[in-house]
C-alpha cells in the first residue's frame, strides 16, 4: 500500500514538473523541437499614434534539432483604418552551432522584400519594393531562471534583389536581450539594440546619422507549457539630427506565442 501511493505521488510530482517546464516562453534562445513548428504573433501600436496599429507574425518550423526555417510577415492600418499595406515578407534560415549545455550558439541569415502591397501602390511594385539581405549570429547562456543573449547582424538594403554592382545602404546591430523567470506561470524580459548605418554616402547625400538605440522591456505570463502572452514596451534613442534624443512616447504591444 505505501509502495502504491508513493508510486502515485512521484507521478503526480513528475506531471507537475513537466507543466513547469515551459518549451516557449519568449525565450530570446528557444527553438522548437525537430518537427515542431512555432507562432508568434503581435499587435503593436505607439502612445503618440494610437490610432495606428501593426500587427506582425512569424512561424518557424524546426527541420532537425539544429536546422530552423522561418516565415515573418505584417500588415498595418493607420489613422483609423485611413490607409492600409502588406509590409515586409521574410525567408529565414537559423542554425544552432554550438548546443553545449547551457552555452548556445546560433547563426542566422534572412532575405526579406517590403512592402509587399500598399495605399495607391500596385503588387509588388519594382519602383517601390526594397530588398534586405540579412546575416548574423546570436549566442547566450540559459541558466535555470535567467537567460543572456547578444546578438550582431549585418543588414543589406537595395532597389533589386540581386543587384550587387549598386551601392545600396548597409547597417549593422548589435544587442543584447535577456530572461528573469519568477516562477513556472511569469517572467520578465528586456533587452537593448543599437542599429548603425555603415555608408558615407546613400544616393550621393552625405549621411549624418550617427545611429539610434532601441530598448523593450515586457512582462510574460506562460498559458500552458506550449502557450504564452505579453505585454512589453519600446523606447528610442536616436541621432539622426546631430544629438542624441529620445524620441516622443513609447511603443506598446502584446503578443501570443505557441509550441505545436
Amino acid at each position: 500500500m505505501k509502495k502504491i501511493a508513493l508510486t502515485s505521488l512521484m507521478a503526480i510530482l513528475t506531471a507537475g514538473a513537466a507543466n513547469a517546464a515551459n518549451i516557449i516562453n519568449n525565450n530570446p534562445l528557444y527553438r522548437p523541437d525537430a518537427g515542431r513548428f512555432y507562432n508568434v504573433t503581435d499587435i503593436v501600436s505607439h502612445s503618440e499614434d494610437i490610432d495606428s496599429w501593426k500587427l506582425q507574425s512569424e512561424l518557424g518550423y524546426s527541420v532537425s534539432d539544429r536546422l530552423m526555417i522561418t516565415v515573418a510577415t505584417d500588415v498595418a492600418e493607420r489613422d483609423g483604418f485611413s490607409g492600409m499595406s502588406w509590409n515586409d515578407f521574410a525567408l529565414g534560415l537559423n542554425y544552432r552551432v554550438l548546443d553545449m549545455g547551457a552555452w548556445k550558439a546560433d547563426v542566422f541569415g534572412a532575405y526579406a522584400l517590403s512592402p509587399v502591397w500598399g495605399d495607391h501602390r500596385s503588387f509588388l511594385d519594382e519602383d517601390d519594393t526594397s530588398y534586405k539581405w540579412t546575416a548574423g549570429v546570436r549566442a547566450g547562456y540559459v541558466a535555470g531562471n535567467w537567460t543572456l543573449a547578444g546578438h550582431v547582424a549585418f543588414d543589406y538594403f537595395n532597389s533589386e534583389s540581386f543587384n550587387w554592382d549598386d551601392d545600396g545602404i548597409h547597417t549593422l546591430r548589435a544587442g543584447v536581450d535577456g530572461q528573469l523567470v519568477l516562477n513556472p506561470s511569469w517572467n520578465l524580459t528586456a533587452g537593448v539594440e543599437y542599429t548603425g548605418v555603415l555608408d558615407d554616402k546613400i544616393g550621393g547625400v552625405d549621411v549624418d546619422d550617427a545611429g539610434r538605440w532601441t530598448s523593450i522591456v515586457g512582462v510574460n505570463y506562460n498559458l500552458d507549457a506550449t502557450k504564452f502572452v505579453g505585454v512589453y514596451a519600446t523606447s528610442e534613442l536616436a541621432h539622426s539630427t546631430g544629438d542624441w534624443k529620445f524620441k516622443d512616447g513609447f511603443g506598446f504591444g502584446m503578443k501570443f506565442g505557441i509550441d505545436f
